[in-house]
């Protein structure tokens, strides 16, 4: 059974803050333990606030590396490019920010690409902080002939290439890669998020949908953070 612990908000503002200090004390948490913190975090549009308020927090900075959980297979200098905002938020406060995805049309050789990046990174991440949107989509995760494959991938592999029955090409972490986070912390917005995800948990294994794929795997107690 998914072990998940809810926490609601009442706006936007208590809810970024909320997860700034869940974040804050992770990095400060990892920092303190092995001078280092890895972070895989997501760029989606309504994390923007969390992110302009990390950059502010007092924290290790320069003792963080940030990766994307998942990218689009674009420039850096693209605005859909999730490490474009992750590094325009964070590298001013002092952290490193590294890219996963290339702009490649080949996406399995796009995939091993990213593999590779994260194969050469101190494993496993500190946190891997996951959205969830109403299709219960989730780190670029979503329906598609190479899903499958990311949900199956061996432990060893960090990170495919995945073609989507919709939407752009892109790279994301492999079931494994996120359930061997030491912390996983998931972001909501919405009533619609809201109830897919509950369902997703109700359902467990019989979950068909790719966020509830992954939590049926997880073994540590998972973090909500929500508001409508």
């Amino acid at each position: 059974m998914i072990e998940a612990e809810w926490w609601d908000y009442d706006s936007a503002d208590e809810w970024a803050d909320a997860v700034v200090g869940d974040i804050g004390f992770i990095v400060e948490s990892a920092t303190d333990a092995r001078n280092a913190a890895l972070l895989a975090m997501p760029a989606a549009p309504e994390c923007a606030p969390v992110l302009q308020r990390l950059a502010k927090a007092k924290l290790p900075w320069k003792k963080v590396a940030v990766v994307p959980t998942d990218d689009r297979l674009v420039p850096v200098s693209d605005e859909r490019s999730a490490v474009r905002a992750l590094a325009a938020a964070l590298i001013p406060a002092g952290a490193r920010v590294l890219p996963v995805a290339t702009e490649n049309p080949d996406v399995a050789l796009a995939g091993n690409a990213a593999d590779a990046r994260l194969q050469d990174l101190p494993w496993p991440p500190d946190l891997v902080w996951l959205t969830v949107d109403a299709e219960g989509n989730t780190a670029g995760l979503t329906a598609g002939p190479d899903l499958q494959g990311a949900l199956d991938a061996p432990k060893a592999r960090r990170a495919v290439g995945l073609r989507a029955d919709s939407g752009d090409a892109r790279v994301s972490l492999t079931r494994a890669a996120i359930l061997s986070a030491r912390t996983i912390l998931i972001t909501l917005v919405g009533d619609d998020a809201r109830q897919t995800l509950e369902g997703a948990i109700a359902d467990g294994h019989s979950s068909k949908l790719p966020i509830g794929k992954v939590l049926a795997e997880a073994e540590q107690p998972i973090d909500i953070h929500w508001y409508a």
